[in-house]
């Protein structure tokens, strides 16, 4: 008998292929519709023209966002060649006359050598960024001068796929916050010719790739077949790079009430060694008895750790 997913309440993340011409915030939407379920969120936008990985949390999960915010992410674009617009994409308007494209696969290697690293950027005026408590897209759309401040990003990795005729393909990896759009945009002022983004296709973001990725319409299918657990990420799987402490008794029923505690020595990054010599883990996942995950803790200081997220 399959399961109505009316009665069921669903933990984890999803990671949902985002198709073009829809938000971030219509597909949120659309998982709330389909696992009824209105503890639903995602971690991190991507932009209505671009497809690709987009992790929706669902249920306790949501309150795991706080994790990913700086997340690195990864993507496979389309650069056009010849003229820039003002939303730095092929949705918007020509800002520049079409100009002839007369570039190499050397030349464009070294420019793009040249945006890796650490680097200011400075984000679209059509983004979400806030100008005086105001988004820049509504100041954009009302045709009023957006000013924004360039932002430190990095570019871990940029490479060249193929370059023909005006069109260059690219895979980039980068740190949360990176506006491929803007990347786009400045390689066209560099080169001299005006370029724009005309395809953008999110494949990774952090741990969550698109091999995982499933489409709204396989979503639908496993909610009407009782499949959904199938297409969750556990909570347990979050963060795999995060060290975990396994509690029991006493110290399970502390941590479970967000009480700070202190690793035993055996626990102790760098066991052996000299006090201070090898750093503490930032975060902690806690799994209770079970080993179900019961809280994820943050390193205070020495071997202190205290519970920030208790899942109760």
């Amino acid at each position: 008998m399959v399961s109505d997913p009316q009665e069921l309440e669903f933990h984890g993340v999803l990671v949902i292929d985002k198709p073009a011409k829809v938000t971030s915030h219509d597909v949120v939407a659309r998982v709330r519709k389909i696992l009824h379920q209105r503890q639903v969120g995602h971690f991190g936008t991507l932009d209505p023209f671009a497809t690709g990985v987009l992790p929706v949390s669902v249920g306790k999960a949501t309150r795991f966002a706080q994790f990913y915010l700086k997340s690195r992410k990864a993507y496979q674009g389309t650069i056009e060649f010849g003229y820039s617009t003002d939303t730095y994409d092929a949705t918007g308007k020509p800002t520049s006359e079409v100009a002839p494209v007369d570039l190499e696969v050397p030349e464009l290697e070294r420019h793009l050598h040249g945006f890796t690293g650490r680097l200011l950027q400075t984000p679209p005026p059509y983004s979400a960024k806030r100008v005086g408590g105001v988004r820049a897209y509504e100041l954009a759309r009302q045709q009023k001068p957006v000013k924004l401040t360039p932002v430190e990003v990095e570019i871990y990795a940029l490479e060249l796929l193929s370059f023909e005729g005006k069109q260059l393909r690219f895979a980039v990896e980068c740190s949360g916050g990176t506006y491929v759009r803007s990347l786009a945009h400045d390689l066209g002022q560099k080169v001299g010719c005006g370029a724009h983004l005309a395809g953008l296709r999110r494949t990774a973001v952090a741990e969550f790739t698109e091999n995982r990725a499933i489409t709204l319409e396989r979503l639908q299918e496993a909610a009407q077949e009782g499949r959904v657990d199938s297409c969750l990420i556990r909570l347990e799987a979050l963060l795999p790079d995060c060290p975990e402490l396994v509690v029991r008794g006493r110290e399970e029923t502390s941590v479970r009430h967000g009480h700070a505690f202190e690793l035993a020595h055996s626990l102790r990054p760098g066991r052996g060694e000299a006090p201070g010599h090898a750093p503490a883990a930032s975060l902690l996942k806690i799994l209770g008895s079970e080993r179900r995950l019961i809280a994820v803790a943050r390193h205070v200081s020495g071997a202190v750790y205290h519970p920030n997220l208790v899942l109760v």
